[in-house]
């Protein structure tokens, strides 16, 4: 079971993506990643996660030439908030959890 401070440096991970996509999130995530195997798993997970909607926000945006994007879109976009909020949550909780939909190139 990880630590009380492992589950809220793994939680800062994802809450702190709303203010900065990335710099916050990588900032903690090369701190802690040697000290807590926890904290290095909800790194990865995330920055697979953003690497994940970034390709499919691209892909949405290629698609509105023909008009599929203006409906993919904001289903991506609001896919991305629901489950950055199920990653903050289940790492406060202290879970491995694995975010579904995307592709894991981090390991």
């Amino acid at each position: 079971m990880p630590t009380k401070d492992e589950r809220l440096m793994a939680a800062l991970i994802y809450i702190l993506s709303f203010f900065t996509l990335f710099i916050g999130p990588l900032v903690i995530w090369l701190i802690k990643k040697d000290d807590s195997e926890f904290v290095d798993f909800h790194g990865k997970e995330y920055f697979n996660f953003l690497i994940s909607y970034a390709v499919y926000g691209f892909v949405s945006s290629i698609l509105m030439v023909v008009l599929i994007g203006f409906v993919l879109a904001p289903v991506v976009g609001v896919l991305a908030l629901i489950f950055t909020i199920l990653g903050a949550i289940r790492a406060y909780e202290g879970e491995y959890y694995h975010i579904p939909t995307i592709f894991r190139l981090l390991k």
